[in-house]
C-alpha cells in the first residue's frame, strides 16, 4: 500500500482540517496529540459516530465490548472470504486470514501499540483484496475518493496511521484503534 508524504491535496476541503488534526504533524510528541473532540469530529465525517462513541466509552474488561470484538472478527473474516480475488492472489487471502489471530492476540492483550501495527497490515492485505494492484499505486486515496469519500478518509486514515510512530497514552492508541473497527464493522 502507498505510503502518503506530506502532500493532502485530494483531501476534500470540508475534511482537511479535521482529519489532518487527527495526526499531528509532529504526532511522535506527546503534547501533541489529538483531543477526544478531534476522534469524535474525525468519526463523524466517516459515518459512524454514533457507534464509536458507544464503543471507544466501554471498558477493556466489559462483556459488550468483547462481544463488539468477537463479532469484529467473524464479520472480518466473512469480508476477507467474500471477496473475489484471481485464482493467483487466493494465497494473500489465506496468509490474511493466518494473520487476523495474531492482531486479535495483541487486541485482547491490551497492547494497542501492537495491534495497530497488526492492523495496520491486515487493512494493507485487505486493500488488496478489495482493490487489486490498485491499493499500491500512488493514486489510492484518490481513487477511492472517487467511489465514494467517506471510504476515501477511511483508507486515508488507515494509510496515515500506518505511516506513524505514536508515543501517545494507550486510550489515544486505542481510540485510534477504534475507528478502524468500528468503520469496517459497518463496510
Amino acid at each position: 500500500m502507498a505510503i502518503l508524504g506530506s502532500d493532502n491535496h485530494f483531501l476534500p476541503p470540508e475534511y482537511q482540517l479535521k482529519a489532518m488534526a487527527l495526526f499531528p504533524d509532529t504526532g511522535q510528541i506527546q503534547e501533541n496529540q489529538p483531543s477526544s473532540r478531534v476522534f469524535t469530529e474525525f468519526v463523524e465525517l466517516l459515518g459512524i459516530g454514533s457507534d464509536y462513541k458507544r464503543i471507544v466509552n466501554m471498558k477493556d474488561d466489559d462483556i459488550d465490548f468483547s462481544k463488539f470484538v468477537a463479532s469484529f472478527y467473524k464479520n472480518l473474516q466473512l469480508l476477507i472470504d467474500k471477496t473475489w480475488v484471481e485464482k493467483s492472489d487466493e494465497m494473500r487471502k489465506e496468509m490474511l486470514h493466518a494473520r487476523l489471530p495474531s492482531f486479535f492476540s495483541e487486541l485482547e492483550k491490551r497492547n494497542y501499540e501492537k495491534a495497530l501495527d497488526e492492523f495496520g497490515s491486515v487493512l494493507g492485505e485487505l486493500a488488496f483484496l478489495l482493490f487489486g494492484e490498485q491499493s499500491a499505486k500512488k493514486d489510492f486515496i484518490e481513487y477511492t475518493f472517487r467511489i465514494d469519500s467517506q471510504m476515501g478518509l477511511f483508507w486515508w486514515y488507515a494509510i496515515t496511521f500506518r505511516s506513524h510512530k505514536f508515543h501517545w497514552p494507550t486510550e489515544i492508541k486505542r481510540a485510534l484503534l477504534l475507528i478502524g473497527l468500528c468503520y469496517l464493522s459497518n463496510f
